[in-house]
């Protein structure tokens, strides 16, 4: 591990209370935070609705819908209120559903009408899935939500050799060394999360293992979305603001589907239904 001095942290309620943006009356939808959404596919459509259905129950002002595969109808019928026209945004969520095979590697990207989008409006970033070759490509503030599969290989093709089985061992080296490799904060998922910058390493509580079902990625990828967005401003005043913001999308992610399981299996939609009901219980 590298010799930068990394203070560890264990995520709670208190905690993830602090980075929920609460609006004033003197806000609206413009001021809450715009959430610009590139996800889906042919192959994976329902990250589409998935994703911007999870921002839009966490609570932002306003998400701007981007795909290539024609979705937007499939996101208007889930959300009438994401809007599928360009404009400016406060945050990007980029990744969910689109296909990591295509877009395995940076060349890719770079020709790509959406890669010219995201610099445009240098704004703090959420690269997850199909996205996650973007990691340290961008300037603004930017976090990588992979699991230890996508992060062996994201690793490796940088030049860092590491197994999944080596990541699954220890993640909390393996996290941080991620983070000072790529210089992004990463959130790493499993059965215990952990998200770290180059000095700071959270530790999340044991999540519910019913959550390890299709979909449940793109939830969580929403939910940080929408957060990042209503949190911009601190994020770019803060250097340790996106790891906070990331490990209480864990945190939210992971009670929603506790409220949703009630000890029994669950689905990716149970999850988005519960997200309004574990925000209400951080703030209460």
């Amino acid at each position: 591990m590298s010799e930068i001095q990394v203070v560890s942290k264990k995520w709670t309620a208190r905690d993830a209370k602090r980075c929920i943006v609460i609006p004033t009356d003197l806000d609206h939808k413009y001021s809450r935070g715009v959430l610009g959404v590139i996800a889906g596919s042919a192959q994976y459509p329902g990250a589409a609705v998935l994703s911007t259905s999870a921002a839009a129950a966490t609570g932002v002002g306003m998400i701007r819908f981007h795909s290539s595969s024609g979705l937007a109808h499939l996101v208007l019928h889930a959300r009438p209120s994401v809007v599928v026209q360009p404009g400016k945004v406060s945050a990007w969520l980029v990744g969910p559903g689109i296909d990591a095979k295509k877009y395995s590697d940076f060349t890719t990207w770079l020709r790509h009408r959406w890669f010219t989008l995201v610099r445009l409006q240098s704004v703090p970033t959420v690269l997850d899935a199909g996205a996650l070759a973007l990691a340290g490509s961008l300037e603004q503030p930017t976090l990588i939500t992979p699991h230890s599969g996508e992060l062996s290989k994201l690793l490796t093709a940088r030049g860092v050799h590491v197994s999944v089985e080596a990541i699954e061992g220890n993640p909390r080296k393996w996290v941080v060394q991620a983070a000072q490799t790529l210089g992004v904060t990463v959130l790493l998922k499993g059965s215990k999360t952990f998200v770290a910058n180059d000095a700071l390493l959270v530790e999340l509580p044991a999540a519910t293992p019913w959550l390890a079902t299709a979909g449940s990625g793109d939830v969580l990828a929403g939910i940080i979305g929408a957060l990042v967005a209503t949190n911009t401003v601190e994020i770019l005043n803060d250097s340790n603001r996106l790891a906070h913001v990331a490990a209480t999308g864990a945190y939210i992610h992971a009670q929603a589907a506790l409220l949703a399981s009630r000890g029994g299996p669950i689905s990716a939609e149970m999850i988005v239904d519960q997200i309004s009901g574990a925000i209400s219980q951080l703030l209460k």
